[in-house]
């Protein structure tokens, strides 16, 4: 039922932070909102199995040349993304973070928000689509050496 368990590729378990309250089965439903997003990464014991994740890693290279961020804008992914480029950057300031802000493709029923196409749902999610996504894109750009937007929209709902 979920796209792990198409995975066929075995990641290391240090790779992996499973946030319990927003599973599938979790007690605080979907994240939906940036706000959402940044404030797991408030948490200090959140922040800080994140640090020794990420210092895991760091401590193993070689040579680190920099990071890719892949995170979803429409949802409050976009916060947890622009809270950990913002780590990256503070944690690794001389080294390069391309960030990769995700969008899923629209689909033909939809309404058009002042140039922003959505589709068809209740309003308040269309206004959380809207906001995550500008939200995501102003912080994933201002933490990042380089931000990329990416989707199969080819517009990333802007008509």
């Amino acid at each position: 039922q979920l796209w792990s368990d198409h995975l066929n590729v075995q990641l290391h378990p240090k790779s992996l932070y499973v946030i319990r309250e927003y599973m599938h089965d979790g007690d605080c439903g979907c994240l939906e909102a940036f706000a959402q997003g940044e404030g797991l990464l408030q948490d200090p014991t959140c922040m800080e199995e994140l640090e020794d994740r990420l210092h895991y890693f760091a401590e193993e290279c070689d040579y680190l040349q920099g990071f890719q961020v892949l995170c979803d804008l429409h949802n409050g992914f976009s916060g947890v993304g622009a809270k950990v480029t913002e780590l990256l950057r503070d944690e690794y300031s001389g080294k390069g973070i391309l960030s990769w802000g995700l969008t899923p493709a629209t689909s033909n029923a939809a309404v058009n928000c002042n140039g922003w196409v959505f589709p068809l749902q209740d309003s308040r999610k269309n206004v959380y689509r809207l906001m995550n996504t500008a939200l995501g894109i102003v912080h994933l750009s201002a933490h990042s050496s380089l931000f990329c937007p990416l989707s199969l929209s080819g517009s990333l709902g802007l008509k």
